[in-house]
């Protein structure tokens, strides 16, 4: 089928989900992960297929590493699937119940977006993610993942579809492969509702430039963690190692260190010894250059995502200046503070321009799965509707629903009726 015939599907699809009770929501996820695990030996071994042209073609470790799906990320979608199911309904829930006038109420209740065109990086396990995330929040889907992944993707889209043939609305969710495929489906503005795209600050601005959807960005991944001046020493080693090193080719890991200038001789040695026993390439300002050894930091590293064993080390007087350096160079995804100072803490929570502020903790965290919304879509560091990572409740909208019994305006502007505008929860 052409884009447009899919996302014309995918219209009708959505007006289906929209009313398809929890039961079966819940009955067609159960199935996927019953079609996926039956799937197994053919999605592995589309998988070698791909890591193969990959090899071949040079790409990077850690891309490599986000490649793979083996039998630990096919645990750990399954996984996620499990947390879905076990998460109440995100729709029909009501916000905001008022009395407009005696028999006349008001509700705000929600409801799904629609359908929802997702472009993502070469993770397979996203492809499978995203999708259960729509099932549950009642979305039809047309997804596009990074062309590295197409026989994993393809193996995945049809053990899922092929496991929920008796359940879900033919269109519920579609795959799309090429460029061209993306370009088309940009121009489908009667029937996708919304365009989320993962990738660098870049690419969504050429999606949000080339097309009248709305689109909520899952942008670049800039962290950075803050080395306060009361930051507890060993604690404060163990979670930058952490936030850099548990995995490399992820936006939420960190890629600038920002360290007080009056802690900075004592925490950056046993620091950095650990930083480098993983294996990771420092650059420092010329204050980081005099403690440790160190490449020499460019303008250009504080504001690059590597996405690789590098980190970018910079030196500063306050939490003022740290604050300041994030919201300068960072991409507003997740920034972290290391203090036992509550001045501090404050300081940096309220002055943070991101859509993750943490205290004494991993950036990694900042993830739908950890965060209990049983995946994610991606992590949106934009201000409107969603915020951080965006699990099935960033996947709803709400209607108003008044519900009454002959009233007419009339009758409130001649004084027949009155507003009394009561709240009912």
């Amino acid at each position: 089928m052409h884009v447009e015939e899919l996302s014309a599907q995918a219209r009708q699809a959505a007006y289906q989900l929209s009313a398809l009770p929890l039961v079966l929501r819940n009955a067609a996820l159960a199935a996927i992960q019953d079609g996926l695990k039956s799937h197994a030996p053919e999605i592995f071994a589309q998988n070698q297929l791909d890591l193969a042209d990959a090899e071949a073609q040079n790409l990077a470790a850690p891309l490599l590493k986000r490649l793979k799906f083996d039998e630990k990320k096919m645990a750990e979608v399954l996984s996620g699937i499990d947390s879905l199911i076990r998460l109440p309904d995100p729709l029909g829930k009501v916000s905001l119940a008022r009395e407009l006038t005696p028999g006349l109420d008001l509700y705000r209740v929600s409801c799904p977006i629609g359908v929802i065109g997702v472009i993502f990086e070469s993770r397979p396990d996203a492809l499978v993610q995203i999708a259960s995330l729509c099932v549950k929040s009642g979305n039809a889907s047309l997804l596009k993942g990074g062309r590295e992944a197409l026989r994993t993707n393809r193996a995945l889209m049809d053990a899922m579809l092929g496991a929920c043939r008796d359940i879900l609305p033919a269109g519920w969710a579609a795959l799309l492969e090429t460029r061209e495929d993306v370009n088309d489906m940009l121009t489908q503005d009667e029937h996708i509702d919304l365009i989320i795209p993962r990738g660098s600050n870049a690419f969504v601005r050429y999606i949000m430039d080339h097309t009248r959807i709305p689109v909520m960005g899952h942008a670049e991944g800039l962290c950075h963690t803050y080395v306060d001046a009361a930051a507890d020493i060993p604690m404060a080693v163990k979670v930058v190692t952490d936030a850099k090193t548990q995995a490399l080719a992820v936006c939420n890991a960190t890629e600038t260190l920002l360290v007080h200038r009056d802690i900075a001789a004592a925490f950056l040695p046993p620091c950095a010894e650990k930083l480098k026993e993983k294996g990771v390439e420092l650059r420092g300002d010329e204050a980081v250059q005099a403690l440790i050894p160190c490449l020499p930091a460019t303008e250009a590293d504080w504001a690059a995502e590597y996405l690789d064993a590098i980190l970018s080390i910079k030196i500063v007087d306050s939490v003022e200046e740290a604050i300041t350096h994030i919201n300068r160079y960072g991409s507003h995804h997740t920034d972290a503070i290391l203090t036992m100072d509550e001045g501090a803490k404050q300081k940096f929570l309220a002055g943070v321009d991101s859509a993750g502020v943490y205290v004494n903790c991993s950036t990694r965290f900042a993830d739908g799965y950890r965060y209990g919304f049983g995946a994610e879509v991606g992590i949106a560091t934009g201000k409107l509707h969603a915020r951080g990572p965006v699990g099935v409740e960033g996947l709803c909208t709400y209607k108003y629903q008044l519900i009454g019994s002959g009233q007419t305006v009339e009758e409130t502007v001649n004084g027949t009726l009155r507003y009394t505008h009561r709240n009912l929860i």
